[in-house]
C-alpha cells in the first residue's frame, strides 16, 4: 500500500467529484470499492488507483 493511495476507511473524493468512503480494496490493491458518506446507498468501484483524492485518513489509522 502506497502512502500516497486511498484505503479502507478514509474519505475521497472520487474521480467523478463524488465523496465516498473506502470500504474495501481487491484484486491484490487495484480495485478500491466505495460507498456514500453517510446512509447505506449504492456501492461502486474504481480500478484507477490515482483517482480517489484523499479528504481524511481513516481515524484507526492514524491511532496507535
Amino acid at each position: 500500500m502506497s502512502a500516497q493511495r486511498a484505503w479502507v476507511g478514509d474519505l475521497v473524493r472520487d474521480g467523478d467529484g463524488r465523496r465516498a468512503i473506502v470500504t474495501d480494496v481487491r484484486a491484490g490493491g487495484t480495485v478500491w470499492v466505495l460507498r456514500p458518506p453517510t446512509g447505506g446507498g449504492p456501492h461502486w468501484e474504481t480500478d484507477d488507483p490515482d483517482s480517489p483524492e484523499i479528504l481524511a485518513r481513516s481515524e484507526a489509522r492514524d491511532a496507535p
